[in-house]
């Protein structure tokens, strides 16, 4: 999502994305079969949204393709970030930026056959909200919710006293924080890091046999 969303900000909306059929992709029921165009994964329905088509790919050659940019990538970025002593993903992220990407098209790019670009720049000022991961939830009887074994309370509002039983959207953000919205309205915000903690877990099904004998 990150990556989607800097290359949207900065050069504009794309046609397609070509990619393989890894699971944050598509959705394939049956490993190595067809993709479900009826069920989408978080980044296919943000690339929906935007208007960005997801292709498969299906052929030994594309993702031959794929296979060999990753082997240069995997054997090459490596080496260069332990040259380099980098230590932090903030690292990393400023040494492709600033230099890595730039001499990495220089050497292997190949230029293109036609000018201009196929890239729209975008009017939109919604792109954080649609590159967010979203879950939709029923609020409980006590107007809570629950994500990923964590309770959420939502708090009474001007405009109703509770939600429960209405279905609500949460909204995970790339930096940590969590929005609830009651289709436009905003009911619970939380900051990163102030998620309340998770819940343990209830055991379900038979206990084994006695779980609760008392050694002598």
């Amino acid at each position: 999502m990150p990556a989607i969303r800097e290359v949207i900000e900065k050069q504009g909306v794309f046609c397609a994305l070509y990619s393989d059929r890894a699971s944050h992709f598509f959705v394939t029921p049956q490993a190595g079969g067809k993709v479900d165009q009826n069920q989408v994964t978080q980044l296919g329905r943000a690339l929906r949204e935007v208007g960005i088509k997801m292709i498969p790919a299906y052929s030994p050659q594309a993702r031959g393709r794929m296979e060999r940019s990753y082997r240069t990538w995997q054997g090459r970025f490596p080496q260069e970030l332990r040259v380099r002593r980098v230590e932090t993903v903030e690292q990393a992220n400023q040494f492709l930026r600033d230099e890595y990407i730039s001499e990495f098209n220089r050497r292997f790019a190949v230029k293109a056959a036609g000018k201009g670009s196929a890239f729209v720049r975008t009017q939109r000022r919604d792109l954080e909200w649609v590159l967010s991961l979203q879950h939709e939830r029923r609020v409980n009887a006590d107007n809570t919710i629950v994500v990923g074994n964590r309770v959420i309370q939502i708090e009474k509002t001007r405009w109703r006293n509770t939600l429960a039983g209405c279905t609500v959207t949460v909204h995970e953000f790339l930096d940590g924080r969590l929005v609830i919205r009651f289709g436009p309205r905003e009911v619970t915000r939380l900051a990163p890091g102030s998620w309340p903690e998770p819940q343990p877990k209830v055991r379900s099904g038979a206990r084994p046999l006695g779980h609760k004998r008392v050694a002598a």
